[in-house]
């Protein structure tokens, strides 16, 4: 296992930066994930850790030891792609193989007759066939190993390419979206498998994807990218309960957290023009901010009613999903804009989860409830959260 620590980094593309002025640290053993939109330069940071892409600027250290000046071959990372990159002229056996194989690579392997038989040689060796054999069992592809890629379902070459990473026995294993071109049951199944390998052999993890439910069930820590910039880093229940700007709000959670526009009046908090009351920690912020200010709270923390009362928020069923176990229903509210990110402009549609098969109808009149124990409000303006002191008195 092995820490990772990034400094500074900076990769730009004929002038234009693409990863800009990163700093993180990876302890030993950790489950990274590098998640975000495509475009904002996750997977350029995965290759600039794997030695595939050279660092424009800042430094790269594996357990102290600075990497970034060094080839792959010296890093001691394996790389899983997306593609799988499996070898299709080789049995199963001989693609987990190859990376022992290159180890010990001659340049006289490239002569047909005697370098077959030189790789075939170590191959068959007592310990490269041990280390094969180990890890075929623990990716339950024993009864594979003498088959060819092609007669291969998509998660068992998956496996297959997460097995030729695992016979290197490297100190990190860097992974670009592995799991992207499967099917979504076959996801979730390579999401636990993926988990397990984690906790069964140790080492450091670092995972790429753009998919937040892989992020938040594998991870043991997120950082969260936006063209080119960390925009949080924590764990999945930090990035979850305490986003730190509308961004992250808005990208962590399905259907994503509602901001709703509010405004001041002496101190006090207004929503639709009503005054609403706030638990002390909330109106200390309302009380000394003078910007103007949104209020989230997550779909789940809101209810649905058909009777009024003196804080909910009149509204009009715009849609329902039925998802099983929840229906996710969509309200335009009456005199309540919401916010959303820039690209979506503002709206007046909040989205509340409830449990069940809900019979709402389109067109049918309810009333939001909006419990501001459960809110976090931020900086309409910049879109940064007010801090609050809920979680320091917590501890």
């Amino acid at each position: 296992m092995a820490s990772i620590t990034l400094t500074h980094i900076k990769k730009s593309f004929g002038g234009r930066p693409v990863v800009n002025d990163i700093d993180l640290h990876v302890d030993e053993g950790e489950f990274l994930v590098l998640l975000g939109p495509s475009g904002c330069g996750k997977s350029t940071l995965l290759r600039m850790l794997a030695g595939l892409e050279t660092v424009t600027s800042g430094e790269i250290h594996l357990n102290g030891r600075r990497v970034d000046q060094l080839p792959p071959s010296a890093r001691d990372m394996a790389f899983v792609f997306q593609s799988y990159a499996l070898y299709p002229h080789m049995t199963v056996r001989r693609n987990i193989a190859f990376p022992l194989i290159m180890r010990q690579h001659k340049w006289w392997f490239h002569i047909p007759l005697i370098g077959g038989i030189a790789k075939r040689r170590i191959e068959r060796s007592p310990q490269v066939r041990e280390l094969i054999e180990r890890t075929a069992k623990i990716l339950a592809l024993t009864p594979m190993l003498d088959r060819h890629p092609r007669t291969l379902s998509g998660g068992q070459r998956q496996r297959v390419a997460l097995g030729r990473a695992m016979v290197r026995q490297p100190e990190v294993f860097l992974m670009d979206e592995p799991l992207s071109n499967l099917d979504a049951k076959l996801r979730t199944s390579m999401r636990a498998e993926i988990t397990r390998l984690h906790q069964d052999i140790g080492g450091t993890f670092v995972y790429v994807t753009h998919d937040q439910v892989e992020a938040m069930t594998m991870g043991t820590r997120i950082a969260l990218m936006r063209d080119g910039v960390v925009q949080q880093f924590g764990t999945p229940r930090e990035i979850y309960t305490d986003p730190a700007n509308t961004y992250v709000a808005r990208f962590i959670g399905t259907p994503p957290m509602n901001l709703l526009e509010a405004e001041r009046d002496n101190g006090r908090l207004l929503l639709a023009g009503k005054p609403r009351a706030l638990p002390p920690a909330l109106a200390r912020i309302v009380a000394e901010s003078r910007q103007p200010l949104l209020v989230g709270l997550r779909p789940q923390n809101m209810g649905l009613s058909t009777q009024p009362d003196e804080t909910s928020l009149a509204g009009t069923i715009g849609m329902v999903e039925h998802v099983g176990a929840e229906s996710i229903v969509a309200v335009r509210l009456a005199g309540v804009r919401t916010a959303h990110e820039a690209e979506d402009g503002l709206s007046d549609t909040v989205m509340v989860t409830v449990p069940g098969y809900s019979e709402l109808r389109i067109g049918d009149q309810v009333h939001v409830t909006v419990p501001l124990d459960e809110a976090v409000l931020f900086d309409r303006a910049t879109g940064e959260r007010i801090r609050q002191p809920r979680i320091a008195e917590a501890a």
